[in-house]
């Protein structure tokens, strides 16, 4: 440190006045005197003299000197001053976004409109409504099991409910949310879930609670609440679970009814009787201890029997709406506003399948027609010959057997066991055991490879493989490609396809295969976009790249050189036939770049089929419709209006007028100019076609030539 430079010459003459004592303390280190020349000048006190501040640790020596010895009752009365100011804001925002107005007004009832891809309207569908209830007409133990399991308190409080909130929390008995929070909710909010929402959701609450009575409150919600099959409101589900009016409810039938806010599509009776049952049980305890039943008058209550009555059924109009309304239902969370949502069906494909199907010489028999992508978006549904004469979906609903197409499994199972597409099995006839199947041509041979018998459709071939690899292989690969059927142990015979399934099940499997990545869960609206996180937390398998490539080669062959000859594309094409015992189903499912396309024929009364086989009809109709999709053989385009999703609703399950019976099974169809007679001869399909004077004739080869040797045979027979 800098001395000042006469200070030492001064020290040093007085030195000489001093003692010897005097003069050790003073050059002492330890001295009170020691270094006090090595002083700045001034009133500052060296470092170590200087008291440390009383803040110097702690979250104060961050804070500004001027506020640092504030007093505790300072800070506390400023933190509260904020939090006041924030929730003062809060409650403006909320109030100004919340619809506080609207849940004075009465309840417009909730529609869902379904859009195809492109933004055309394909269903709009409304609720079941009824006449609203009245608490003062309602006996009360119409009341007391709503009161019990959603609402307990509901009397007590002002629209929220801590003390309930903490019971549902802790015990599990009852809802987190009053029933004003919940009128609120399902009939002025969207259905995300969001903590803004349920703030809303609270303000509206309070605000209803400030301007109607608890019965008028009560009364909204039970009249709009949803019960699921559609039903809104308690006078509309009575009516429909137990033909009654709520007035004449008896107590078992309210409890039920109770039972179902939770979850109304899971829980409804009609879907799943055992789950309303365990709910109902629930209701009961929830009574118990809300003191409206002894624990004697619970027990007697039995489930009560249900009264169905088909009334005023709202159908869409279109298979693939009927199948996509209750996972729409579920997406929109039962709102009451009029939602509008986007499926995945193609107009474009739609109307090729559509026309590819009314040109076909079904005659008397049903088809069913799936498309989807490989990611199990459905773009294209044919549930039926007619929609308007039977709704009934034949692609989702009718479970009917695959036959030989049930063989993708086996062979799949075979290759993963280690099996080669080269490898040979017998191809013989069974002569020994109870169970004996034949080829469907009676034709045989030593042996075949595995290629060859999967093109030929070989039944002896299956089953020995079959037997080879094991049943258990055979169900684990079936149900690792999302198969959900019962699937027996054991039994050779569903190597041949025995056990029934739905077409967009089978189709969903054959989807698997082409994305290499299974299970595929087909769907009626678009998936979101997965995450990295996600893709690896899937859950999805794939076949080793050796076993995929063989497998592609084996459904490839069946199409260029097997049984399925008659779908072949001019681009890479992979499928398989099938035809059932008695030629009571025909099936061809395939896939071609993007699109996996799965098609069924046969009679809704299990009937046999007049000659018609997998590798007939049906692979046609799989051909045609491909070609169109695919653009090989597409229409010249035609300028279409930008679709409207507020305008009509397109009949797209209705064949158009062009489409003329002519009796005896025969049809005038009209497309784009060309007139097409469809009709056959001898059991044999045929179809005749006129364009600017150019004829066309296509007959179905297969089914020709096997009326050839059904009737060279029959003359081969010896006359008795």
């Amino acid at each position: 440190m800098w001395r000042f430079p006469f200070q030492k010459r001064a020290r040093e003459e007085l030195r000489g006045d001093w003692s010897e004592r005097d003069l050790a303390l003073e050059d002492a280190p330890w001295s009170p005197l020691h270094g006090l020349d090595d002083m700045d000048r001034g009133d500052r006190r060296p470092p170590e003299f200087e008291e440390p501040s009383r803040y110097a640790r702690g979250w104060r020596r961050f804070m500004p000197g001027r506020v640092r010895d504030r007093s505790w009752l300072w800070w506390i009365s400023r933190w509260i001053a904020a939090i006041l100011l924030i929730f003062m804001l809060l409650v403006g925002y909320l109030a100004v976004t919340a619809p506080l107005n609207k849940s004075l007004q009465p309840i417009a009832p909730p529609q869902i409109t379904l859009l195809a891809a492109d933004g055309t309207p394909i269903a709009r569908n409304g609720a079941m409504v009824d006449e609203p209830v009245e608490i003062a007409d309602l006996p009360d133990h119409v009341i007391q099991p709503f009161l019990a399991i959603e609402d307990r308190r509901f009397y007590d409080h002002w629209g929220v409910d801590p003390r309930g909130i903490a019971r549902a929390a802790f015990t599990g008995v009852g809802g987190g949310s009053t029933i004003t929070q919940q009128l609120a909710k399902f009939t002025f909010l969207s259905p995300e879930q969001t903590l803004t929402r349920k703030a809303r959701e609270a303000l509206i609450a309070f605000w209803l609670e400030a301007w109607l009575t608890k019965d008028e409150i009560l009364e909204r919600y039970l009249s709009n609440a949803y019960f699921g099959d559609n039903m809104y409101g308690i006078r509309a589900a009575s009516l429909h679970y137990f033909y009654r009016h709520p007035e004449n409810l008896k107590p078992e039938q309210a409890a039920m009814l109770a039972g179902l806010l939770q979850a109304p599509s899971r829980l409804a009776p009609t879907r799943n009787p055992d789950l309303a049952a365990k709910r109902y049980a629930l209701v009961k305890n929830a009574m118990v201890a809300a003191g409206y039943l002894t624990q004697e008058q619970a027990d007697a209550m039995r489930v009560p029997a249900l009264d169905v009555r088909t009334r005023n059924d709202l159908p869409t109009g279109t298979y693939f709406a009927d199948w996509a309304l209750p996972e729409a239902r579920e997406l929109s969370d039962i709102s009451y506003s009029r939602q509008t949502l986007t499926t995945t069906l193609d107009s474009r494909l739609q109307g090729i399948a559509r026309r590819v199907i009314d040109r076909a010489p079904l005659g008397e028999a049903q088809v069913a027609l799936v498309a989807m992508r490989t990611n199990g978006e459905v773009v294209a549904m044919i549930g039926g010959k007619d929609y308007s004469q039977s709704p009934f979906n034949r692609a989702t609903q009718a479970r009917r057997q695959p036959g030989s197409t049930f063989k993708l499994f086996v062979y799949l199972a075979a290759l993963r066991d280690g099996w080669d597409a080269d490898d040979t099995i017998a191809n013989t006839e069974f002569t020994s055991g109870s169970y004996r199947p034949s080829n469907y041509n009676s034709r045989y041979s030593d042996e075949l490879t595995l290629r060859e018998a999967f093109a030929q459709s070989s039944n002896v071939a299956a089953v020995r493989l079959f037997n080879a690899v094991g049943s258990e292989a055979v169900i684990e690969t079936a149900r690792d490609l999302g198969v959900t059927s019962a699937l027996p142990t054991g039994d050779p015979s569903l190597a041949l396809g025995t056990s029934t399934m739905s077409l967009l099940e089978l189709t969903a499997a054959y989807a698997g295969v082409a994305a290499n990545a299974y299970p595929i869960e087909a769907r009626a609206f678009p998936a979101e976009e997965e995450g990295w996180f996600d893709w690896l937390a899937d859950g999805r398998g794939s076949l080793n790249r050796s076993d995929h490539q063989q497998m592609l080669e084996l459904l490839r062959g069946a199409i260029n050189n097997g049984t399925g000859s008659a779908a072949t594309l001019s681009v890479p094409n992979f499928g398989k036939t099938g035809t059932t015992q008695n030629n009571r189903d025909a099936l061809f499912v395939g896939f071609a770049g993007d699109l996996v396309v799965g098609v069924w024929i046969g009679n809704d009364d299990n009937s046999p089929l007049d000659g018609v086989t997998g590798g007939g009809l049906p692979a046609r109709i799989w051909r045609d419709f491909m070609r169109g999709a695919l653009g090989t053989e597409a229409a010249p385009p035609r300028p279409t209006p930008s679709p409207d999703p507020s305008g009509p609703v397109e009949p797209l399950d209705v064949p158009d007028l062009e489409d003329i019976p002519l009796g005896d099974g025969r049809r005038l169809i009209i497309r784009d100019g060309e007139a097409i007679i469809v009709t056959d001869i001898d059991g044999v399909p045929v179809e005749v076609g006129v364009r600017d004077g150019d004829f066309s004739f296509e007959v179905d080869e297969e089914a020709a030539e096997r009326r050839i040797e059904e009737a060279l045979r029959r003359e081969a027979e010896p006359v008795p």
